[in-house]
């Protein structure tokens, strides 16, 4: 186990930082050697590594049930359902099981997640498992996947602290998440066609326990985040609830949410239709598997240069510009483009998840270090939610109205929204008179961070 957690804490940065502030700070501080500079700390290898090998885990075990229900029941809509197993208990995860990632610690949080996740994956493997038991158990893994996800989030603000290797650490996340849709299905297609599903699950109960193994060796062991005695705590529920009802009272960071949940929602409808899409064009499977990973190879490309060439600044100033053009490309699907065109306008689509570099580090800055986990925890969840819920309904809508009606509208209303959240993210920037609602902060809790001058970190924002 490592000694040391890497840099330590600098203290938040300011939430929308000016450019007199960016300017003055040293160039080392603000660009310390971009992702060299985060795999350098030994924490967050481990923490890559057992990533990397639990999201491979996760899209395998996806396309092995998907293959395993349609064998045992020859219903194309069971088959789908797996993957929309995937999206929709997330709420269930990330609303009433929050508080966890706040309340215990956060190695034995994730360490646990892992362990659970592979007794699912084993549980899918058992000879006989009936298919409604397969889909209760990926719908397990589903509710897992935001504590997991959240507490990861938090516990890398105390791995690489909360300036530029935070923002950086969080993209390499996101790098991995596209990278392993594509290595995944790749993988999982090779597999399929050497060995059963069956062994595929059990690869994926493997993966897991990879995971879990790398967590527990190669991370410190770090008190909860909340420092209440348990009898101040209340029920899990109630704390899961009452986080979040404090996250969504709180103007500023209601606004940040909308800003992570609402592009995603709006991006995913034309992925949602590229099968049908790709049928009306005529590709064949060839066809439509690129026009799948072109989104994703878009996303790859756009948040690597971006991470490497671009400073924090210029980072935070795309923030809006690339919140609201990640919209925009669906539109070329009203002229039903040819295939090349398409993989184009995806591609540029996938460009659009560099504006998470702001969103990032504005979030982290207005959320109490008490409800960190909690706060990550109900992000993930609301945007996997909304995305399943746009899926869902971009495919009840082709129902009724032709592909190329229904994919830019999407980019029409998405731009709208898009850019009424921004709105009310400028409006509610932070300033002396602006605090988070419910109890005082401000007194310091064991394990708490402190900001620059050693004190308790006074964060205020608009209520």
């Amino acid at each position: 186990m490592p000694s040391t957690s890497g840099p330590a804490p600098s203290g938040r940065l300011p939430a929308c930082p000016d450019e007199g502030a960016a300017d003055a700070a040293p160039s080392a501080a603000a660009r310390p050697d971009g992702y060299r500079a985060v795999f350098a700390v030994p924490e967050f290898r481990s923490v890559f590594a057992a990533h990397l090998l639990s999201s491979l885990g996760v899209v395998v075990c996806e396309i092995a049930l998907s293959v395993l229900v349609f064998r045992i029941t020859a219903s194309p809509l069971l088959s789908a359902l797996t993957f929309a197993l995937g999206l929709l208990p997330y709420v269930v995860g990330g609303t009433l099981l929050s508080a966890v990632a706040d309340r215990y610690p956060a190695r034995r949080v994730l360490v646990g997640c892992d362990l659970l996740c592979a007794l699912a994956a084993a549980g899918m493997v058992a000879p006989g498992t009936p298919v409604v038991v397969l889909l209760v158990l990926r719908c397990v893994l589903a509710a897992i996947a935001p504590v997991f996800a959240g507490t990861r989030a938090a516990t890398l603000g105390e791995i690489l602290g909360e300036g530029e290797l935070f923002v950086l650490g969080r993209s390499v996340i996101r790098i991995v998440n596209q990278s392993a849709q594509l290595a995944g299905f790749a993988a999982g297609g090779l597999l399929l066609t050497v060995v059963s599903p069956a062994a595929v699950l059990a690869l994926t109960a493997g993966a897991f326990l990879g995971s879990a193994l790398l967590l527990r060796l190669g991370t410190l062991a770090r008190p909860a985040r909340d420092g209440a005695p348990g009898a101040d705590r209340g029920a899990l529920l109630a704390a899961s609830l009452g986080g979040a009802r404090l996250l969504l009272a709180d103007r500023r960071v209601r606004a940040l949410l909308l800003l992570t949940w609402l592009p995603p929602a709006f991006v995913v409808i034309p992925e949602a239709l590229l099968v049908p899409y790709a049928g009306l064009l005529g590709t064949g499977p060839a066809g439509m598997g690129l026009l799948m990973c072109s989104m994703p190879i878009g996303a790859v490309l756009a948040e690597s240069l971006v991470g490497t060439f671009l400073g924090p600044r210029a980072r935070t100033r795309l923030t809006f510009p690339m919140g609201v053009f990640a919209v925009l490309p669906s539109l070329g699907f009203a002229a039903q483009p040819s295939l090349g065109w398409a993989v184009l306008l995806l591609a540029l689509t996938g460009t659009g998840i560099s504006y998470n570099f702001g969103v990032d580090r504005w979030f982290v800055a207005a959320v109490p270090d008490a409800l960190l986990g909690r706060a990550m925890t109900v992000m993930q969840a609301g945007r996997m939610t909304v995305m399943g819920l746009a899926m869902g309904l971009a495919g009840a809508a082709a129902e009724y109205a032709p592909l190329r009606v229904v994919m830019p509208a999407a980019g029409v209303l998405g731009a709208v929204c898009v850019l009424a959240v921004i709105f009310e993210v400028r409006r509610t920037e932070p300033g002396p008179d602006r605090t988070f609602p419910g109890p005082d902060r401000t007194s310091p809790r064991p394990g708490a961070r402190t900001g620059r001058a050693g004190g308790p970190d006074r964060k205020m924002r608009r209520g």
